[in-house]
């Protein structure tokens, strides 16, 4: 077999020549010229987590394979050539990320057994010689994990990191707070840990019935640095959400004087959304700027994401506090001062040299500042519109919620709705050729989304995210694939590589029998309405 021909994304360039490369005896890696002193160790440690030895470098050194590292300048961002030949390896790159990325097709490149913790033969691997010369179509290529509806432990959003990585995505947003729970620990308001960050039980759906069992769990600070320091380790940049005005039920149980006064506020048990917000004024932006500069500290992000979605604006004009903003501010609408407020906290974002986002809702009401990104997830018209004056990420509900079923298949268990197929997601073109080229180059890139609700487990989640993740991959590195056949070959091998690295994958086949809902809560009631789920979504993608 061509393993060349197996890579998935698939590489702009590569070629196969006559040959194999034999490990066995180790590997001495080397710099050529100017470089990152950061280059050489992390090709080592990646080499010998591959289960091949590194041997010391020096003029004792004993013989060894030769893998050769070197920064090509002017040479597009994150590009890179990987060269394999009878007599040893060459990286080439632009940069940190584009070393990784050559590392990881090296990694497609070797026996699935590589990428075990251990295996029998483990470090006995000879690979075909060749060469790949690759970067990527999209700057910006994500996955976005929802840790506030139901709590992930720090190990699984460190290993999701590696997974991205494996993938060749290079963001990981985390979705940190909303009505079901608040996860950061902060030092300066510990309520948000001791009231926030838990409730006293979980309904699966409105018609759902109480589990009666304690759901909940939080992020130190010292936890954000790890995981920040990881996803950088991977080049994969973390990006955090607190998600305001609205989703902000956990917030206001902690801190009631934040929302509508005179109003109870409890952690959420449903996993549905309910109308919420907190007060648009300026006490609270203090107390907003205070956290995300606690954050900031601890993560070191160049971007925070803001939320904005879903906000329940119905008695922010009734508020003698918030209409005393308004007439200060010459405000006439109840949602000016829902810009404002995102304004003001991205405002202050810069401040600290830090871009914020926004999902579409914040566009559409207006104000956001004009180096706010976009991340539109209802439909093509609200990517459009933003792409028209603002750059965006494509995170449409269609086809990038991966909380959504797979198929139709009666089996499959239970999820929010669908379904979306691997087929789906191999369609999908960030950038349509429809819009114009200005629209077009507002596109950073785009990203998929697991919001939690359904998503109890770390074998759940698996579950969802794989394989389509691996196919948005291809998207995003390479474009809409103009081969579906060839892709499909090269995403049944991917799985092998699945299974090695321990992922509880979804076979394109079908679900595993125990992966199936069976006939308990996680029983599928009905068919998929993924057409009117994606009209319905156009048809408010102009509502605030």
């Amino acid at each position: 077999m061509d393993l060349y021909s197996t890579l998935l994304p698939r590489p702009a360039h590569s070629d196969t020549h006559d040959g194999h490369l034999d490990l066995t005896g180790g590997v001495v890696v080397r710099a050529a010229g100017p470089h990152d002193p950061r280059l050489v160790p992390r090709v080592a440690r990646r080499l010998s987590d591959l289960g091949i030895l590194v041997l010391p470098d020096g003029p004792a050194a004993p013989p060894g394979t030769a893998v050769t590292v070197s920064v090509v300048e002017g040479t597009p961002r994150e590009w890179y050539r990987l060269t394999v030949s009878a007599a040893g390896i060459t990286v080439e790159a632009s940069d940190e990320q584009g070393v990784g990325h050559a590392l990881t097709t090296f990694a497609q490149l070797l026996p699935t057994d590589a990428l075990r913790v251990a295996s029998r033969d483990r470090g006995a691997w000879s690979v075909p010689c060749g060469s790949v010369e690759d970067a990527p179509v999209h700057e910006w290529r994500g996955g976005m994990l929802d840790v506030a509806r139901h709590f992930f432990p720090k190990r699984t959003v460190l290993r999701y990191i590696d997974l991205l990585a494996e993938h060749r995505f290079n963001r990981l947003h985390l979705h940190l707070t909303d009505d079901q729970g608040w996860r950061i620990a902060s030092e300066r308001f510990p309520r948000l840990a001791s009231g926030a960050s838990w409730r006293a039980s979980t309904r699966l759906g409105p018609e759902g019935a109480h589990d009666d069992t304690p759901h909940g769990g939080c992020y130190t600070l010292a936890d954000l640095t790890e995981i920040a320091e990881h996803g950088r380790s991977r080049g994969v940049v973390v990006v955090p959400e607190i998600d305001v005005p609205g989703h902000t039920s956990a917030l206001r149980a902690a801190y009631p004087e934040l929302g509508q006064a005179g109003v109870d506020h409890t952690v959420q048990d449903t996993v549905w959304a309910g109308g919420s917000s907190l007060s648009p004024t300026a006490p609270v932006v203090a107390f907003l700027s205070q956290v995300l500069d606690e954050l900031c500290e601890a993560m070191d992000p160049p971007y925070v994401h803001l939320g904005g979605d879903e906000c329940d604006m119905s008695w922010w004009e009734q508020d003698p506090a918030v209409a005393a903003e308004m007439a200060e501010h010459g405000y006439t609408q109840a949602r000016q001062m829902h810009g404002h407020m995102l304004r003001s906290l991205a405002e202050h974002l810069r401040g600290r040299g830090v871009r914020a986002l926004v999902w579409d809702e914040g566009y559409v009401t207006g104000g956001v500042l004009d180096d706010t990104i976009v991340m539109a997830w209802r439909g093509d018209a609200a990517a459009s519109r933003a792409a028209t004056t603002h750059d965006v990420v494509r995170s449409p509900l269609f086809p990038t919620y991966f909380n959504f079923d797979q198929s139709d298949d009666p089996a499959e268990p239970r999820s929010e709705g669908g379904p979306i197929t691997v087929d789906d997601v191999a369609a999908f073109a960030p950038a349509p050729t429809g819009w114009t080229a200005e629209q077009r180059s507002h596109v950073l890139g785009g990203q998929f989304q697991v919001w939690t609700e359904w998503v109890p487990t770390e074998e759940r989640l698996d579950y969802l995210v794989f394989p389509r993740a691996a196919v948005l991959a291809e998207v995003l590195w390479s474009g809409t694939p103009d081969d579906p056949r060839d892709l499909l070959r090269r995403l049944e091998l991917h799985t092998g590589r699945l299974e090695a690295l321990g992922v509880s994958f979804r076979p394109l086949a079908g679900p595993h029998p125990w992966q199936q809902g069976g006939t308990g809560v996680w029983r599928r009631t009905s068919s998929g309405t993924i057409e009117a789920t994606r009209s319905w979504v156009e048809s408010i993608s102009e509502e605030p």
